[in-house]
């Protein structure tokens, strides 16, 4: 069911017609598949002005164009770089958005929401029985590139075969800190 905000210019004329032909609000809404409460707001005035439901955008169209500037640039900067160059250029934003605004496509950002729905009300028993393993080691830089630019010479960047590395382990428990010895 939408919503007044949610209303497109064509289901306007139909309620503004339907109203003219005498149909009551109720008739109106299921004819046209929204709730009898945003027909009566288109109605009665009420949605005039009205924005958007959700969460308000914190960047524009055109600081997410400065963004994409910025990668282009220079593909293997980290995300504290990012962030630090367009809040240079007057962008104020977190981490995480830049995080969001490089890298998850529409279909990403669907899937992390559906993950979270799901477990928006977990209890504290099932999420102690959630396991995972965090690795970091030398996967060498990150590349921003879009889907089809895997070969570009300015997305490649030499490397050596077999560097020197340190594995680190680390773990965490529901039940908190356990003490860790090696064999």
């Amino acid at each position: 069911m939408g919503k007044t905000a949610d209303l497109t210019a064509v289901q306007k004329a139909i309620i503004d017609t339907l109203k003219r032909e005498g149909k009551t609000q109720k008739e109106i809404s299921e004819r046209i598949g929204c709730s009898q409460s945003a027909v009566s707001r288109h109605l009665s005035g009420k949605s005039v002005g009205r924005k958007k439901c959700g969460k308000k955008r914190c960047t524009t169209r055109r600081g997410d164009r400065t963004l994409r500037k910025i990668v282009e640039k220079d593909r293997f900067q980290t995300l504290g770089d990012l962030r630090k160059q367009w809040t240079e250029s007057g962008v104020e934003t977190s981490r995480a958005t830049v995080h969001r605004r490089v890298l998850l496509n529409q279909k990403q950002r669907q899937k992390r929401l559906t993950w979270a729905t799901e477990k928006q009300h977990w209890t504290v028993a099932q999420w102690s029985k959630v396991k995972f393993c965090m690795s970091f080691g030398n996967q060498g830089a990150r590349v921003w590139r879009k889907t089809g630019e895997k070969e570009m010479p300015k997305c490649l960047k030499s490397s050596v075969k077999y560097p020197q590395s340190v594995m680190v382990w680390g773990a965490m428990s529901a039940a908190g800190q356990e003490s860790w010895q090696a064999n």
